[in-house]
C-alpha cells in the first residue's frame, strides 16, 4: 500500500528545502561577519595600546597614521554591524516562513 503525495504538497516540500538551504547560507554568512567583527574590534583595541600602527595592503605591511586607521576600522565595524542586523532580519523572516510551511506540509501529510 503506497501513498502518493499530492503535487501541491511536493512543491511545498521543495520550497521548504530551499528555504532551509537559504537559512543555512544566511547563518554561515552571519558567522563570517561575526568573525570579521571580532577581528576588527580586537584591532581597534590594539591600536589604543601602541605608538606605531601598520596596515596590511596586499602582501605588504605599510606604516599608517593611528587616527586614519582607527577611523577606517570604526567605519568597517559600522558596516559589519549593519550587515549583521540585515542578516538577522532576513534570518528571522526565513525562520517564520519555514515554520509556517512546515505546519502546512505536516497538516497535508496527516490527511
Amino acid at each position: 500500500m503506497t501513498e502518493t503525495i499530492p503535487k501541491e504538497t511536493e512543491k511545498k516540500i521543495m520550497e521548504l528545502q530551499l528555504l532551509e538551504q537559504n537559512l543555512q547560507n544566511s547563518l554561515m554568512q552571519k558567522q563570517r561577519f561575526q568573525t570579521e567583527l571580532l577581528e576588527t574590534e580586537n584591532a581597534l583595541k590594539e591600536i589604543t595600546s601602541t605608538k606605531e600602527v601598520y596596515k596590511i595592503v596586499g602582501n605588504i605591511m605599510v606604516a599608517s597614521k593611528k587616527e586614519d586607521l582607527k577611523k577606517e576600522l570604526s567605519e568597517r565595524k559600522k558596516i559589519i554591524d549593519l550587515r549583521m542586523k540585515t542578516l538577522e532580519k532576513e534570518e528571522s523572516q526565513l525562520q517564520e516562513k519555514t515554520k509556517n510551511l512546515q505546519k502546512q506540509v505536516i497538516g497535508e501529510m496527516k490527511k
